[in-house]
């Protein structure tokens, strides 16, 4: 396995299911700072929201976020509104979302709402450490490749 292919792997069995992580947008002058709940696959995060709220209005505006998980990751992404959950252009991951989240799903979104929307961060790149800091992989999502640090070594 490659050095990518095993850190996608580990993204996949961290944060494959329901996530809380930190997204960081900004409406030009100051930057904001919030936690979602959010699902990950193939190098993206997936997140039910509301297309009025100020996170969305801001990713609108200024598409490039940050992303810090409690489980060891941080990164940056663009953040697009996919659109309404009930899209069937979303009728696939509407599914992932609704299993993942289905401890709370129907009482935090209400689908009828044409406003009630997936967020999708398209991640560019990342840091995911394993074994307390003795593994790291510096991740670029967009060319698919990783280098990796262990035991705090140079980056290879």
């Amino acid at each position: 396995m490659s050095k990518y292919d095993n850190a996608a792997a580990l993204m996949k069995e961290r944060f494959g299911k329901d996530n809380l992580i930190a997204v960081a947008t900004t409406d030009g002058a100051r930057l904001h700072n919030r936690i979602v709940d959010a699902y990950y696959e193939d190098g993206a995060f997936y997140i039910t929201t509301h297309a009025l709220s100020n996170k969305m209005k801001q990713i609108e505006a200024h598409p490039e976020v940050a992303v810090c998980a409690v489980d060891w990751f941080s990164g940056h992404g663009a953040g697009r509104n996919r659109g309404w959950v009930l899209d069937p252009a979303n009728a696939e991951i509407r599914l992932k979302l609704r299993e993942a989240f289905s401890e709370w799903y129907d009482h935090a979104n209400n689908e009828q709402d044409k406003n009630c929307c997936i967020l999708e961060i398209r991640l560019t790149d990342g840091m995911l450490i394993k074994d307390h800091n003795a593994i790291r992989y510096q991740i670029d999502f967009t060319d698919k490749s990783a280098l990796l640090s262990e035991n705090w070594g140079e980056f290879k």
